[in-house]
């Protein structure tokens, strides 16, 4: 029987004042693959950012174990480090920061020591996977990348960071349905390599979602899932 890793219990948050998650209660279990559905505006992404940590989001009442362990009281930092990784709708452009070397900081954050040696190694065995050249990370981050392949550069950094637990948000918007499929490719690829990483799949496309197969999928309706 697979092991529960995250267990959400009766969250309630608020963003300025106005609550925007109510009773929020759901687990994931080791290895499984979980759909968030929702429209927009439903709340799906307040409840992922209140998972990172982000300090605009104030959590009034409830809990959330990750591990075992409180992740209520972590900073987003500690979080990544104990295995959680969330993707971004619209990341952020580093101008200047080589995508490589960015990834490079990040795996040692989130994993400890590591030669260059061995993470270019490492790094050219995930960009093989994926289909990415390697002329991809040598670019800044996320500078000049279309829509596409920014999404591609967050697949690439799950597959270079093997979180415990990733929450992809949107991960399929503003994409055409070919680009969509090379992402959903990429994420099946990443999981058929790490068989124990969990993965939330937020997303308001059904079909991308019945796309992933996953074990199962939750819907998201104005704060609340049921």
């Amino acid at each position: 029987m697979k092991k529960e890793i995250l267990r959400v219990r009766k969250l309630a948050v608020d963003v300025d004042g106005k609550n925007i998650l109510r009773d929020i209660s759901f687990s994931i279990l080791e290895g499984e693959t979980v759909g968030l559905l929702g429209a927009n505006g439903s709340g799906k992404s307040s409840l992922a950012l209140t998972l990172m940590g982000h300090p605009r989001y104030k959590v009034m009442n409830g809990s959330a174990d990750f591990f075992g362990k409180n992740l209520l009281v972590m900073k987003p930092e500690e979080r990544a480090k104990n295995g959680l990784f969330l993707s971004f709708q619209n990341p952020n452009e580093l101008s200047g920061v080589p995508f490589g070397k960015f990834l490079f900081v990040a795996y040692k954050e989130n994993h400890g020591t590591i030669t260059a040696k061995e993470f270019v190694a490492k790094l050219r065995e995930k960009c093989s996977l994926l289909g990415i050249s390697q002329d991809f990370v040598e670019r800044s981050v996320n500078e000049g990348f279309s829509g596409g392949e920014k999404k591609r550069a967050e697949i690439l950094q799950l597959a270079v960071l093997e979180p415990k637990l990733a929450i992809l948000d949107e991960t399929d918007s503003g994409l055409d349905s070919e680009a969509i499929k090379v992402v959903a490719e990429g994420i099946k690829k990443i999981s058929q390599k790490n068989p124990k990483m969990s993965i939330i799949l937020i997303s308001h496309y059904e079909k991308f979602i019945k796309l992933m197969a996953p074990n199962r999928v939750l819907c998201m309706n104005e704060g609340k899932i049921g």
